[in-house]
């Protein structure tokens, strides 16, 4: 009996699955550092969380979606990275009250869309970045900005994403991506102003 074949294909399924691990792998080096970042905002800097959540999306990600090509993986990491978070937040939200188990737990309270906000171009946050701001009171301005909208200026601004890709992304419509990115760089040149006054005034 000829098993040539079969070892052909073996042989052929090892490889293929040795390059999908060193592309993941090169994938993951690319963003591991702005996902971090990305976490530790929505998770107010609880740095072991953020590694878990990462992690566990690079983990599902190879997974599901190791033979996508690459270009495919960068809106589905964020995709299931958004709902590893939104998952932790409603654990958080549950063990805080135990009682908010028998009522929905409304974590996009803010997912109002304004009328009439024109399409802002991603910003690069080197934008923000001369001597007298840093890149660590960026990090500490975006914190304060409430979930929805890190998620809009990040995806938008650092990962460079298009409004329909982050309206996919965070599971909500392309208006209330626009509300969040409009108001998100709103608050961040507002909590900057004071140490770049070029900062000031609002974008629209």
């Amino acid at each position: 009996m000829d098993l040539a074949p079969k070892q052909s294909q073996s042989q052929d399924a090892s490889i293929l699955k040795s390059t999908a691990e060193q592309r993941l792998k090169l994938f993951m080096q690319e963003v591991t550092g702005r996902a971090l970042v990305m976490m530790e905002s929505a998770t107010q800097g609880q740095h072991g969380i953020a590694m878990d959540l990462v992690q566990e999306a690079f983990i599902s990600l190879h997974k599901s979606y190791s033979d996508r090509p690459n270009d495919e993986w960068y809106p589905l990491f964020y995709t299931i990275l958004n709902n590893k978070l939104q998952d932790w937040r409603r654990r958080e939200a549950r063990r805080a009250n135990p009682f908010s188990f028998f009522k929905k737990v409304s974590l996009d309270d803010e997912d109002l869309e304004l009328q009439d906000i024109v399409d802002e171009n991603a910003l690069n946050p080197a934008d923000f970045l001369d001597q007298d701001v840093t890149a660590e009171e960026i990090q500490n301005a975006i914190q304060q900005l409430p979930l929805r909208q890190q998620q809009a200026f990040m995806l938008r601004a650092w990962e460079g994403f298009d409004t329909q890709t982050t309206a996919q992304i965070m599971n909500c419509s392309e208006g209330s991506v626009k509300t969040h990115y409009h108001r998100a760089i709103q608050g961040l040149r507002a909590t900057l102003a004071h140490l770049n006054p070029h900062l000031g005034g609002s974008s629209t």
